[in-house]
């Protein structure tokens, strides 16, 4: 049921991108690129799996003493949407697919420059709203559905600068010893525990 409009929104994708210059199916560019349901996924709005990797494209960085090998262009996407966005609205199911897609350009497998610079000019453009990250209960709002929260947390950790909490199931001391606030650099506390 849901594989069809899975194809029919994908189809769509890439002919919007087409249209505005960016070919999704030039195979020599982009790799082979194939699209299906994850009925596992019950957080994420998609993924995307990349194998093959072109060895032309290979960059080695110094990380320390430590040689870091990075590969930009991949010649193989697996790109999974995950079944609960299938319940969507389709504008934002097409943002998912766009982000997945976006991610199949090469120097762009991360969330880095190069992939704001795609995401901004299709959003200019397309009308679309990719981002990095997706507000799982604005969207069930916009597609007026019950937005049920996790709450089978274990830990809840909370930035002393602004306020900011994260919940997490399993928790690592090096979580607050060595990471701080994505919104503002501030330090973490643990706040809570159940068990």
């Amino acid at each position: 049921m849901y594989e069809q409009k899975l194809m029919l929104l994908y189809n769509e994708c890439l002919q919007e991108l087409k249209s505005i210059g960016i070919d999704m199916q030039n195979t020599e560019i982009v790799g082979n690129i194939d699209i299906k349901i994850s009925t596992r996924a019950s957080k994420r709005y998609g993924c995307c799996k990349q194998e093959n990797p072109d060895r032309n494209y290979k960059v080695v960085k110094r990380v320390g003493r430590k040689r870091v090998i990075n590969y930009e262009r991949f010649l193989t996407h697996h790109i999974e949407v995950s079944s609960w966005v299938m319940q969507l609205n389709d504008e934002i199911i097409k943002n998912t697919i766009m982000h997945e897609l976006i991610h199949c350009i090469p120097y762009c497998n991360n969330h880095g420059l190069e992939f704001k610079k795609y995401a901004t000019y299709i959003n200019q453009k397309l009308g679309y709203e990719v981002r990095t990250k997706g507000n799982r209960e604005a969207d069930c709002k916009a597609s007026n559905i019950e937005y049920k929260e996790d709450i089978n947390y274990k830990y809840k950790i909370v930035c002393e600068n602004c306020g900011q909490i994260i919940y997490r199931k399993r928790f690592n001391q090096n979580l607050i010893k060595r990471y701080r606030c994505g919104r503002c650099k501030g330090r973490l506390k643990l706040v809570e525990c159940k068990y």
